[in-house]
């Protein structure tokens, strides 16, 4: 059903901007026009079977087990849609029948970039896709007060610049984070079209900071959703990625009252 490898691809996931629900801050007609401006934000299409396990992992009763087990199916989707983006040329096999099959292989070297920590749950399907790819890491912590992001560590394969890029992160919230790791591959010669951002949940914020800052890059995402909160966190969102997958403490993600 879905390929093991890199440089074979025999199942893709349609693309299409997703409806918007009635009742969020930013009106439908809004985000769509924000999509339909920037072609290169790929939603996933909610079919019920997806709509389903983005309801599971929202949850806040689903056990730890549960939510990694849904986070992983829902990750490989995105991880091969993001694979569909990529540039393919063709080529020409012999099948066990003799036969000639004209089909398709990847069109340049690829890697792997987590954003740590949560970035490196979408790390096993995309090694479950690519099996012998290569994964890099950037960490960077966002200040919980200020919600701007630092950079404290990366470690990224000597070739990178010439290898389009996956950039792994659950999230996409202000979009702090992703713009601070996509400026460190520009900076270590990664052109800005060959890194495509693989993400879960994003919100209208996120999208328009990373398309305005990078407008050649592609970005895929399960589900778009409302806003963030006065704490800077996604709503109706899913807490923090991170945390829900690994199993560490938790914070409070309750919108603050007016009282």
């Amino acid at each position: 059903f879905f390929s093991s490898h890199c440089d074979q691809i025999f199942f893709l996931i349609p693309s299409q901007i997703s409806s918007i629900m009635d009742g969020r801050k930013y009106f439908p007609a809004e985000l769509q026009s924000l999509l339909e401006k920037h072609p290169q934000v790929r939603v996933l299409k909610l079919s019920d079977q997806m709509k389903a396990l983005m309801t599971y992992i929202r949850s806040e009763n689903i056990s730890r087990e549960d939510f990694v087990f849904y986070a992983d199916r829902i990750v490989r989707f995105v991880v091969e849609e993001g694979l569909a983006r990529l540039p393919y040329k063709k080529t020409v096999v012999t099948t066990p029948t003799k036969a000639e099959y004209e089909g398709l292989e990847f069109d340049s070297a690829l890697c792997g970039v987590s954003i740590v920590r949560a970035g490196e749950s979408m790390e096993k399907a995309l090694s479950q896709c690519c099996r012998k790819i290569r994964i890099g890491k950037i960490l960077i912590q966002r200040d919980e007060a200020t919600a701007q992001p630092t950079l404290f560590y990366t470690k990224l394969p000597q070739d990178i610049a010439k290898r389009y890029v996956l950039l792994l992160d659950p999230m996409l919230a202000t979009g702090g984070s992703a713009i601070k790791a996509v400026e460190v591959l520009m900076d270590v010669g990664v052109p800005e079209d060959h890194i495509v951002f693989l993400n879960i949940i994003s919100c209208p914020e996120g999208i328009k900071a990373m398309v305005d800052r990078f407008p050649k890059i592609t970005i895929v995402t399960a589900e778009v959703d409302s806003h963030l909160n006065d704490k800077k966190y996604i709503i109706p969102g899913i807490g923090d990625f991170g945390d829900r997958y690994f199993g560490t403490d938790l914070f409070d993600y309750k919108e603050a009252s007016d009282e």
